[in-house]
């Protein structure tokens, strides 16, 4: 077999087939060329699509030997993929041997970005809506607050009392036997935590505002009762 004359046929094929994109590299002493590649979706300096440039150099015996292919300036392509794409192409050429094969070779380069690109594609979605649901679950916890137990809400309950000093002024007037103000009647009132308890029992767990307790500062229930004639010192009770 007169392998140059091979070579040089294929190359002319070659040039047919990839009119404008085939580019000798040289000519002696064998023929060095390259082809680009790329996936449909590429874009120039962007992270989108996969591309390469194949080249070849032909052998003293090609095609009865394998070619010399290497894969560069490889854009987009994950770890490992310029390696994982040389492995494919030996395979393609050990399983071609005999016959010209730059464009199957060429082909089977094509393919396998097209399946990478689809990959990668599936692998940043996956990770998107990964991101997103995760992003979505920490907004909901954040909105969501702290659920309240029986066992949260008594112990919330005992340092509030303290941190307000109505448990001391309760204690205080226990033993001095002083009368408690509205307010401090109120709020110092133990039959209201069972109530809460039958609360919190009885319904979905809730968020305990403790805004709503300290504005009790700003009110005087005492004042309140004195003024309404219903409850002041005026009130009297007429028998028939």
């Amino acid at each position: 077999m007169d392998y140059k004359e091979e070579q040089r046929n294929e190359i002319e094929a070659l040039e047919s087939i990839y009119c404008g994109e085939l580019e000798i590299l040289s000519t002696e002493p064998f023929y060095s060329f390259a082809v680009p590649i790329k996936t449909e979706e590429y874009e120039a300096e962007t992270a989108n699509g996969l591309s390469c440039r194949l080249e070849f150099t032909y052998t003293p015996k090609y095609p009865d030997e394998p070619l010399i292919v290497s894969i560069q300036d490889p854009e987009n392509f994950e770890e490992g993929g310029t390696e994982q794409l040389k492995e494919h192409l030996v395979e393609q050429m050990n399983e071609n041997l005999g016959m010209v094969m730059v464009f199957t070779l060429v082909s089977a380069a094509q393919e396998w970005l097209n399946v990478q690109w689809d990959k990668i594609k599936l692998h940043r979605e996956e990770s998107a809506a990964r991101q997103l649901k995760e992003e979505e679950e920490a907004e909901r916890k954040r909105f969501e607050g702290t659920r309240v137990t029986v066992e949260t809400f008594l112990s919330w309950k005992e340092k509030f009392d303290e941190e307000m000093g109505y448990t001391k002024r309760r204690e205080l007037a226990e033993r001095e036997g002083k009368k408690l103000t509205g307010r401090e009647l109120f709020m110092t009132d133990k039959t209201l935590d069972q109530s809460d308890l039958k609360f919190l029992d009885d319904g979905d767990a809730v968020k305990v505002d403790e805004s709503l307790f300290q504005n009790f500062d700003d009110m005087d229930l005492e004042d309140d009762y004195e003024n309404d004639p219903d409850f002041g010192p005026n009130y009297s009770c007429e028998s028939d």
